[in-house]
């Protein structure tokens, strides 16, 4: 196969990574050109950190980038700021984003993620017996978005059918690009993802309603008593925060199973030394989290005129981190290329790290446990019956459909 050039590197087009050759052109660039200059042809352009040692420098270097544009490219990349910025989580720096941390922290207490292990166990165990019923089904969407919705019905105190609704419109929003999730006719991309985003704020406004005149023990119930710096959280805060830990946790969790199905099937020896290890487990989800990489990038712009690897990034320049392309980066993983569950250390970027290291991934892998456990319990034989289709993203790798047998 040819090597890509920068000419042929196209990082915004979704479409090389539903047919996954990010992977060929992330290993170019790592090799040549690993602080990559990325020209747009609606936009300014963004910078494209590639290497695990400038990605993780990127994370931990609050002087020279922001996180107040947001997360994902689109929202300062094509307009002057995002409505998010100071406000939500992924989105503040510090000081504000210690203090909005420590707020959200109690909420994925140890007690609060016992009782989303319980949930999730108790609907992962309701779908399998469907799924064995029926010799199998849509992994993606029959089993995986179980996890999500087991998280959510705790968190925020809601109904499984009114959990999966709100998981349908987090993954529309990450999916705007994709028809098999979106079938609105609008062409302009910007104005149908704001449109989602409306709908998920609704949601989440709806939500608080119902709180403010009867507070149970949950998120929103909780923040609607919080206060950050003395004073009580603004309605917007407390809006915001929400969409952050719903689509957070909609998309990692869920999407990673899909992830770590596949990477299993199509590594039997893996799977078996699995299988006759259990204790392997907690490996074998980080190597899973490596391996698929679920979060592709994350935004920053520099708050002023800085030198990477000698490249000259101006204030103000959009810069993405790719953690897909660190987590395969030869100088730091032994063999990238090779699934291995028994890989240590494996320091992988999935969860990010330093201050915005995602503030559920305890959580997250606690979902993941359990859907694993149960998936390999002796009895129990699940195998990949079809051709896995890929979400149509260059934000989040993801699995929209994925047929599997379930038999016992």
């Amino acid at each position: 196969m040819t090597s890509p050039t920068a000419v042929q590197i196209d990082l915004t087009d979704p479409d090389q990574f539903v047919e996954q050759r990010h992977y060929e052109m992330f290993s170019w660039l790592r090799e040549n050109d690993p602080v990559h200059w990325h020209a747009t042809g609606d936009g300014p352009g963004f910078w494209a950190l590639t290497t695990y040692e400038d990605v993780a420098a990127g994370y931990l270097n609050h002087t020279d980038f922001s996180s107040e544009a947001g997360p994902m490219l689109g929202g300062s990349l094509y307009s002057d700021g995002d409505p998010s910025a100071g406000q939500m989580l992924v989105s503040t720096d510090p000081p504000r984003h210690r203090m909005l941390r420590q707020q959200l922290h109690q909420t994925f207490s140890q007690h609060v993620i016992k009782q989303v292990a319980h949930q999730v166990g108790e609907l992962v165990d309701a779908a399998i017996g469907r799924a064995l019923a029926d010799g199998g089904c849509d992994f993606s969407t029959d089993i995986a978005e179980e996890l999500p919705a087991g998280a959510l019905m705790v968190m925020m105190g809601i109904s499984r059918s009114r959990a999966h609704e709100l998981i349908g419109l987090t993954r529309s929003m990450i999916g705007y690009r994709d028809p098999l999730l979106v079938t609105d006719a609008e062409d302009d991309e910007r104005l149908r993802l704001a449109v989602i985003q409306a709908d998920i704020f609704e949601f989440c406004a709806e939500l608080l309603r119902e709180k403010r005149a009867n507070p149970g023990d949950d998120l929103i119930s909780r923040l609607l008593g919080a206060e950050l710096n003395g004073r009580p959280w603004t309605e917007n805060e407390i809006l915001f925060n929400c969409m952050n830990i719903a689509v957070g946790g909609d998309e990692t969790s869920s999407y990673t199973a899909c992830a770590g199905v596949v990477a299993l099937d199509e590594h039997p020896d893996q799977l078996g030394r699995l299988r006759s290890s259990p204790q392997l487990l907690d490996g074998a989800l980080n190597e899973i989290l490596r391996w698929n990489s679920t979060n592709l990038y994350v935004h920053r712009v520099a708050l002023r005129d800085t030198v990477v690897r000698g490249k000259d990034i101006r204030r103000g320049e959009s810069v993405t981190k790719w953690n897909v392309s660190a987590n395969r980066d030869p100088a730091q993983f032994r063999n990238p290329e090779s699934f291995d569950i028994t890989r240590s250390p494996n320091k992988h970027m999935s969860y990010g790290i330093g201050i915005h290291r995602c503030i559920g991934a305890m959580l997250a892998h606690t979902e993941l446990t359990v859907l694993f456990r149960k998936l390999l319990d002796p009895d129990l034989r699940i195998a990949v019956a079809g051709p896995p289709r890929r979400l149509r993203s260059n934000f989040i790798q993801g699995i929209t459909r994925l047929p599997v047998a379930l038999t016992r």
